[in-house]
């Protein structure tokens, strides 16, 4: 299936590596024109000259990176220095620690909010408008599936993803967006092979004095796939979100996780 977003320009953030790259991959395959973003200049580099290399992106479809905190006001001016006009926004941003939230103060609040519902807030408010005037927008908000079913050590993720999910809801629904075929739609992913997830069983690992595989298995054993997902399906999902044939598709909270969540709505 053509989705129709060749040539469209994609603002990716989080793109060094995981989800985040999965998603640049399937866009850029697509032959969307996409800007990576991420803070670590080193892994942002290799990411792009992957992406540069792969051989299912089209020739014409350019891939460029800007080395920023896109959680602060001077990181997202660099980036809208590179480009101010996106078609394509998929908004995305480390998860906050876990921990018990009698520990956290305002501080951790505030830094937590900031990154995971003001910085997508921010992105969605400097770009649905021009998005709107021509016609065409996508925004993608990579959430996490602890939005459907909270996770007690996940407070602060809970809490400001939660907050996300709800000015997404309304925003999604105003006339002068979706009847403009600009969508906003938030991707919630389970558990996925990621370096993120390789780091929290091997804590794992040490805190119990089993194995990471064991750990793994473990964690598998519990997915009605059977297993953890991957980069690249994460991204092929985000891909179709963003599409031309996904305009009737807005306002949506889409789980990616084998799965696991066990309700019906």
């Amino acid at each position: 299936m053509d989705l129709g977003i060749a040539g469209k320009w994609a603002l990716v953030c989080g793109a060094s590596k995981g989800l985040g790259l999965g998603c640049a991959q399937a866009l850029s395959r697509e032959g969307a024109h996409v800007l990576l973003v991420a803070r670590g200049a080193d892994a942002l580099k290799a990411a792009a000259d992957a992406l540069l290399a792969d051989p299912a992106k089209p020739a014409a479809a350019v891939v460029q990176f800007v080395a920023a905190d896109i959680t602060t006001v001077e990181g997202r001016a660099a980036v809208f220095a590179r480009r101010s006009d996106f078609d394509i926004v998929v908004t995305n941003a480390g998860g906050p620690p876990p921990g018990d939230f009698r520990d956290w103060d305002r501080d951790a609040w505030i830094k937590a909010i900031d990154a995971n519902m003001l910085t997508p807030i921010e992105l969605i408010k400097a770009t649905v408008d021009g998005m709107a005037a021509r016609g065409f927008g996508r925004i993608v908000n990579i959430t996490s599936g602890a939005v459907k079913a909270p996770i007690d050590i996940l407070g602060l993720s809970n809490g400001a993803r939660s907050g996300l999910t709800g000015f997404v809801a309304g925003v999604a629904r105003q006339n002068r967006l979706a009847g403009r075929n600009v969508t906003l739609n938030n991707l919630l992913p389970g558990k996925f092979d990621t370096d993120r997830i390789a780091v929290t069983n091997a804590a794992a690992a040490k805190r119990t004095g089993k194995t990471v595989e064991e750990i793994r298995q473990a964690q598998e054993a519990q997915i009605p796939a059977q297993r953890l997902g991957t980069p690249a399906e994460f991204g092929a999902a985000c891909a179709f979100l963003c599409s031309a044939q996904a305009g009737y598709i807005t306002g949506q909270n889409i789980l990616t996780d084998g799965g696991s969540y066990p309700g019906t709505f």
